[in-house]
Parts: C-alpha cells; sequence; structure tokens
C-alpha cells in the first residue's frame, strides 16, 4: 500500500505560479508598509510555553502547537498533571504575543515610538475548512510607544494604501472600542461579571442574526430583552459615518464622551487621508481577543463573508513582560483572504528567457551562455528539446517566461548569436 503523500491536513504545498502570485502580494503589502515608515523584524517560530499559555493570546492559546522537552520518559507521560506539562516550547499562534516579547527583550535598542513589520507563518490546531488553514501567513504592523490617536490612525492609514495597491476595491473600515462596548452593557443592565459572556454571543452578530443573539442571551439568563429593545432603535443598526453626534446616536445615554471624541478624531483623519469616508462605526463590532484595551477595527470587504483583517489597541500586554505598561495598537492583515480576492493574473517577465538545447550540446559552452545572460541581468532556464515542443512551451508561459531560443551544438559561439522568439508567438 502506497504511503500517503498529500501535506498534513490543513497544511498546504504551492505550486511555482501560485507561489510566485503570493509572493507579489507579499511585495506589495512589504513595499507599502515600509513607504509609511514601519520597520521589518523576524522572530522565531516557538516561543517558551509558559509565555504562549499566559492568558495574552486569548481562545488562539487554545489551538497552540506544543513541543514535547527532550528526553521525557515513560513515567513523565504518566505523571504529568496536565499535557502542557510535557512541553517547554511551543508554535506562535500569532505574531502579537512574539512581538510583546520582542519589545521587552530590545527595548533599549529600539526607538521611543517603534513601528514594526512582521510577515510571518503562524500555526493553530484548527479545524481545517475552507478558508481556514492549520499553518498560514499573518502580515502584522504594530506602532509601540504612541498612546494617543495617531497610532490607530497610522495604523489604518497604511493598511488603506495596502489595500488601494492591491487594487481591490470597495473596501471600508468598521471601528469600535472595548470602552463603548462595557458602557452600552452597562446601560442595558448586564452585572459585570456577565460582560465576556455577553460579548461572546454578540460577537456572533453577522453569523446568527439578532434573533439569534437575543435568544442565546436569554439562555444565558442574561438580560436578552433590554438588547432586542435597543436593537429596535432605527439608529442602533446603521454603519455611521464619523462625527461625535453620529457616534453617539449608534449607543445608549450617558456613552462616554472622551472615548467617543477619541474615535472621531481616529475615523475623521483617516477619511481626510483618503479623501473619501471609508471608516465607519459599529457599536456591535467586537472582536474576540480578550487583550484588547481601547479602540479595535476591522476592514471589510463586499465579497468576502470574513473581515480581511483587523486588530486595535492592547495597551496591557507588553506591561506584562516589562512591569510597566506600554502602549501599543497593531492591524493584521488576513493574508489568506486577501491573496484569493486579489486578480489572478498571469504574469511575465521581459527579462526571463528560455534555452531548449538539443542532446548532444557541448555543456561548458551552454553554461558559458546561460552565464552570459545572466550576467546581463536575465532570468534564464535551460530546457531539454522535447518530442512535442507545445506542453512545455505552455509550462514555461505559465511560469513568466516571455522568450525562447534553441541552441545547437554547432551554434553555442556567443549570446549574440541566439535568436529569441516571443514565447506568445510560439503557444
Amino acid at each position: 500500500m502506497a504511503s500517503q503523500v498529500n501535506p498534513p491536513r490543513g497544511m498546504r504545498d504551492f505550486l511555482p505560479a501560485e507561489k510566485a502570485r503570493r509572493e507579489r502580494v507579499l511585495g506589495v503589502i512589504r513595499s507599502v508598509y515600509s513607504a509609511h515608515g514601519f520597520d521589518e523584524i523576524e522572530t522565531p517560530v516557538m516561543e517558551e510555553s509558559d509565555r504562549l499559555h499566559s492568558g495574552l493570546g486569548g481562545d488562539n492559546e487554545k489551538l497552540g502547537f506544543a513541543v514535547l522537552k527532550r528526553g521525557l520518559k515513560a513515567d513523565d507521560l504518566t505523571e504529568a498533571a496536565d499535557p502542557l506539562d510535557l512541553a517547554d516550547l511551543g508554535l506562535r499562534f500569532d505574531l502579537t504575543v512574539p512581538l510583546a516579547r520582542f519589545y521587552a527583550t530590545h527595548r533599549s535598542e529600539l526607538p521611543a515610538v517603534f513601528r514594526s513589520i512582521q510577515i510571518a507563518s503562524v500555526w493553530r490546531a484548527e479545524r481545517p475548512q475552507k478558508g481556514r488553514y492549520r499553518q498560514f501567513i499573518q502580515a502584522d504592523i504594530d506602532i509601540i510607544g504612541e498612546a494617543g490617536p495617531l497610532a490607530e490612525i497610522e495604523l489604518m492609514t497604511a493598511t488603506a494604501a495596502t489595500v488601494d495597491a492591491l487594487g481591490l476595491t470597495g473596501w471600508s473600515i468598521r471601528v469600535n472600542d472595548r470602552r463603548l462596548l462595557v458602557g452600552m452593557l452597562e446601560a442595558l443592565g448586564f452585572d459585570a461579571k456577565d460582560h465576556d459572556s455577553a460579548l461572546i454571543t454578540i460577537d456572533k452578530l453577522d453569523k446568527i442574526g439578532q434573533d439569534g443573539v437575543v435568544a442565546e442571551l436569554r439562555e444565558k439568563g442574561l438580560p436578552g430583552d433590554a438588547l432586542e429593545r435597543f436593537f429596535r432603535r432605527p439608529q442602533t443598526m446603521e454603519l455611521l459615518s464619523f462625527g461625535e453626534r453620529l457616534i453617539a446616536k449608534g449607543l445608549p445615554p450617558g456613552a462616554d464622551a472622551a472615548v467617543i471624541a477619541h474615535l472621531a478624531a481616529i475615523g475623521l483623519a483617516v477619511d481626510a487621508g483618503q479623501g473619501s469616508p471609508v471608516v465607519e462605526f459599529d457599536p456591535f463590532l467586537v472582536r474576540g481577543m480578550g487583550y484588547y484595551t481601547g479602540t479595535i477595527f476591522e476592514i471589510s470587504h463586499p465579497l468576502s463573508t470574513s473581515a480581511l483583517g483587523g486588530g486595535g489597541r492592547y495597551d496591557g500586554m507588553i506591561g506584562r513582560f516589562l512591569g510597566t505598561d506600554v502602549p501599543a495598537a497593531g492591524f493584521s492583515i488576513g493574508f489568506e483572504r486577501i491573496v484569493d480576492l486579489v486578480e489572478s493574473t498571469e504574469t511575465t517577465d521581459a527579462d526571463a528567457v528560455a534555452l531548449i538545447y538539443d542532446v548532444d550540446i557541448d555543456l561548458p559552452a551552454l553554461m558559458r551562455l546561460k552565464a552570459g545572460l545572466v550576467a546581463e541581468g536575465k532570468r534564464v532556464r535551460l530546457e531539454r528539446a522535447p518530442r512535442n515542443l507545445k506542453p512545455l512551451l505552455a509550462q514555461l508561459a505559465a511560469s513568466g517566461f516571455t522568450r525562447v531560443a534553441n541552441v545547437t551544438a554547432q551554434g553555442t559561439h556567443g549570446t549574440g548569436d541566439l535568436r529569441f522568439r516571443a514565447l506568445d508567438q510560439e503557444r
């Protein structure tokens, strides 16, 4: 019986054309983020197990892959009270926890306000399904050390510019603030001890609708009736353009005026930078990560049922490592979702050429030819002449090659002797 040759569930191989497409998208993301003043860093794929499971990663901690300690014996397995007792390391499940550790390690070497880019794979023990993988790429930008609204404004502006540069249109950024969510729950009569449970249910609004949210709150013994009445207000379910009065329209009376002013400053500044309204206030945007302390945001697109990215302010996380709080905010692009939306066009390279050589070619001469073309700045592929040329030409075109030349044993004198033909004329 043949052994299994597919990759592990929830993980994927990428053929050259798809890999090249993904790298083109990553190149745009890196270029735009860099243009907006962010610097790229790299952190290890693994962190200490205790750090990954210290309450900083929210529900993602439950999905982490643990790495067993070296030298374990059978007795260690039977004596462990918890499976994590057997692990000392784990694969990172996001890039935010590693960034917090990185900043705590290198704070003295970094600027007072540090703007970072991290683009790397993360691993989660998800149940594999369409659009949800066990290994996937995250593309994060974070600003550490800026307590004012400028951090959120820069994050949203840089992400908006990135999405525009990728050719996507019709997107918008929804924003809210965890402090307004808590204020809403208090105004509607939810006890403080029930806030987390209530927000978990409200976070399902896009999936189960208003009736489903109200029913689930009632099942939990929470004041779903009060939320139902709030839903019925015509202005409650609007996604509101920005301004302090407009934000207040979507909230119960008595909402924190300072937080509303903070959000209004962010939305108006981002809209001004874009030249048109792209930011909307969503009073029911939750984002499930418990480490968020203030502003939260997501980027939506009409062709995607899930957010294309999101983030928020997490002022309390880095203090867990340093013993003193440091303001921080971040925005993570959902690379795997965005790469599926970016138009898949066949990209060619004017400097990509293929040499189709005879079986009896003089190899030293062939290598001199290739070296000369490479020295001229060309990308060169060597291909032995097949009996049927068409499949080879199609494959070369799919890989981005634009021109071909035949090389014979009698014609390998120099690059000037090559007669290139346009590949699109050959197919």
